[in-house]
């Protein structure tokens, strides 16, 4: 039987606004003593009252808090740990037993009536903090999030704080890390779930879909490789590890070579957080086991005898710059054309959700309206009311999509979307177009 262990997130919650806002007004104050007074040759007399003190107004802390946010969101600055980029809300931190050991959750909301999980599993060299906190952080999912129940999956031994495994300890393979997910959905009572995972993360979400088909009614999965590394790409990662440390090595999996030439901000950003927030015994381990994964066994119907392959709908993402590129071009031509989007982003590198949140977050709610979720999105760039979502279908088509055939074997298709009758649901959509945004 399954255990937990359930404690709240107390470390990464932020100051309170009211202390804030107390703080603040105390540096005020101390600054203006020191600077534009003189300091007094005597006490004051003992009957004389103290100075009135400003009260400290919730809407001013709240004011200040949100303008440091928006400047920090303009300015271009990259966040100096993950911990900054923490979405709002009462976030539970769970360790949940399973039959290859343990996992390190973490859950915000309850499950919604018959409503899936949103569920996340993060990419080798990051966790969930750094992998999707930039994504959820970004203001238009919250539209999204107040409707789902959202639980990010930190892989064995990856998140922050997480002690280093013993000696001799023999990691999960890829099998058993998707074979560790239905013990987190049935324990948490998810009815199922739409799966987001990157890299490592989407190839465990994509091996879970195809063992436990019931459980997953969606998935979008960035910079996929379904395919198992050749001996050579085995024995060149070896090599590399022999020569570089382990976020040297991990680096080049996530960036390309021209971000890392261009965008060094960003990379030598991330090569602090993975130096100083993961375990770098439990990342190579880890990163070992993805290294020696074996090829998905799906293969689009009717190119072999009994094809085996994700029955859900699926939204396949890679940066035009992206090192995965090649690997989700692959993964396209293995899927069902009839329920699948393959999205390339322009100018988003190796990781969309970080470069491009508020795209990703816009293709995200056109994915979650084609499954009946979110049937009227409200568009802030237009008048301010909600949109229909076949009309907004139209019009993210006409805007950010051009439809192209790069790499696929099926070529270019239509999306057919229609309405249904009910209140919160939109009818089945069948798409098989390729999208550069």
């Amino acid at each position: 039987m399954a255990g937990m262990k359930e404690q709240q997130i107390t470390e990464e919650k932020p100051l309170l606004l009211e202390q804030r806002g107390a703080d603040a007004d105390m540096q005020d104050k101390g600054e203006e003593a020191s600077v534009g007074l003189p300091c007094p040759e005597s006490p004051a007399p003992p009957n004389e009252p103290p100075p009135p003190r400003r009260p400290t107004h919730r809407w001013h802390a709240f004011a200040r808090h949100w303008l440091r946010q928006t400047r920090r969101r303009t300015s271009g600055v990259l966040p100096e740990c993950p911990e900054q980029l923490m979405p709002p809300g009462d976030w539970k931190e769970h360790d949940v037993e399973t039959p290859y050991g343990m996992l390190h959750v973490v859950i915000r909301g309850a499950p919604k009536g018959n409503k899936p999980a949103i569920l996340t599993y993060h990419d080798v060299g990051l966790n969930h903090k750094m992998c999707f906190n930039p994504f959820f952080n970004n203001e238009d999912m919250q539209e999204i999030t107040k409707h789902f129940v959202i639980c990010h999956v930190d892989a064995p031994g990856q998140h922050v704080g997480a002690s280093q495994f013993p000696q001799g300890y023999q990691y999960p393979t890829m099998d058993q890390l998707a074979g560790m997910l239905p013990t987190v959905v049935q324990h948490f009572g998810f009815k199922s779930i739409v799966g987001i995972g990157v890299g490592a993360g989407a190839y465990i979400l994509a091996k879970f879909a195809l063992m436990f088909p019931d459980m997953v009614e969606g998935l979008v999965l960035l910079n996929i490789d379904p395919n198992g590394k050749g001996w050579i790409d085995w024995a060149a990662s070896k090599l590399s590890g022999l020569t570089s440390t382990i976020p040297d090595t991990v680096l080049p999996h996530l960036f390309s070579q021209e971000e890392m030439v261009n965008n060094t901000e960003l990379v030598q950003s991330y090569r602090q957080q993975i130096t100083n927030s993961i375990n770098h015994q439990n990342l190579q381990l880890f990163w070992n086991m993805y290294n020696s994964r074996r090829d998905l066994e799906m293969n689009r119907g009717g190119t072999t005898i009994n094809a085996k392959t994700l029955k859900c709908p699926v939204m396949l993402v890679v940066g035009d710059n992206a090192p995965a590129e090649e690997g989700v071009v692959e993964c396209n031509s293995k899927l069902d054309p009839t329920n699948t989007t393959f999205l390339k982003m322009a100018d988003s590198g190796g990781l969309p959700q970080l470069t491009q949140p508020g795209k990703l977050t816009e293709a995200f709610k056109y994915f979650l309206q084609g499954m009946g979720y979110i049937a009227n999105v409200k568009d802030r760039r237009l008048s301010g009311g909600p949109v229909p979502s076949a009309s907004m279908t139209r019009l993210a088509r006409s805007r950010t999509a051009s439809l192209t055939s790069a790499g696929s074997v099926e070529g270019s298709r239509s999306r057919a979307c229609t309405n249904s009758d009910g209140g919160e649901g939109v009818g089945a959509v069948s798409q098989t177009m390729e999208v550069s945004c």
